[in-house]
């Protein structure tokens, strides 16, 4: 499927759910793939709007900004980003977006730690399950019923977020549709594995058995999480393996 074609399906599914956070990011991912620097910008603030926890949206937001030579947008963006992302601590994507201000000759604003007197270690409120590391909680389920209130018990936001960037170029890599129930399957899958959600524990949690891709989707998956995402070896040809 060529982009213009990715693009036509992501807008589909939008139309159909607007509040969408993650077709949203991956739409606006890309606008940006197709050189449309003005759209994925608009994209990723919706996303944004939506879903005001997502670090990484601001953080291309910004980027699609000062690339299409709006300027004074992205010092807006990126400001209220840098200072959700340390909120949060989120020190990649807050790290990143302070750059950017820099590169824009705009200031970068204390976070509350620094404020307050602080070590701005950023230490949240809850342990991540799935990387034992602190963080934040996230702001509200991402999913319905059982397994949204697990995520929320068991995933900080800052895990989530680095999820929705890998889970992203999982969807760009292998070209999937997400309006196709089997490559929905092939997405949800990447998920539970990167978020450590075994067959069992999904199917407690949903009362329904964990659905499974074809073997050759499943293997390819399981590479990619093995390299964390790093496929630049590929060229752009992963999704020749399924």
């Amino acid at each position: 499927m060529d982009i213009n074609e990715r693009i036509a399906r992501f807008e589909a599914l939008i139309a159909d759910e607007p509040d969408n956070d993650m077709a949203l990011f991956s739409l606006a991912g890309a606008y940006a793939q197709a050189g449309r620097g003005e759209d994925a910008a608009k994209t990723y603030v919706q996303c944004t709007e939506v879903n005001p926890a997502m670090s990484k949206a601001y953080q291309l937001g910004g980027r699609a900004m000062i690339d299409s030579g709006q300027t004074e947008a992205a010092k807006d963006l990126l400001t209220r980003g840098f200072l959700s992302a340390t909120d949060k601590g989120d020190l990649m994507p807050a790290k990143a977006m302070g750059e950017m201000l820099t590169e824009i000759g705009a200031p970068v604003p204390a976070t509350k730690a620094e404020a307050s007197g602080g070590d701005g270690s950023g230490a949240g409120d809850m342990t991540c399950s799935v990387t034992g590391k602190p963080g934040s909680r996230l702001p509200r389920p991402p999913f319905r019923g059982e397994l949204g209130a697990w995520m929320v018990e068991h995933v900080t936001r800052q895990t989530w977020d680095d999820w929705l960037g890998l889970g992203t170029k999982i969807i760009n890599e292998l070209r999937l549709d997400l309006s196709r129930d089997e490559h929905e399957v092939v997405y949800d899958y990447a998920m539970r594995r990167y978020l450590r959600l075994s067959d069992e524990q999904y199917a407690e949690l949903t009362g329904a058995p964990a659905p499974q891709p074809g073997a050759d989707f499943k293997h390819t998956v399981d590479m990619v999480l093995e390299r964390m995402g790093q496929l630049e070896s590929f060229q752009g040809d992963l999704h020749k393996q399924v």
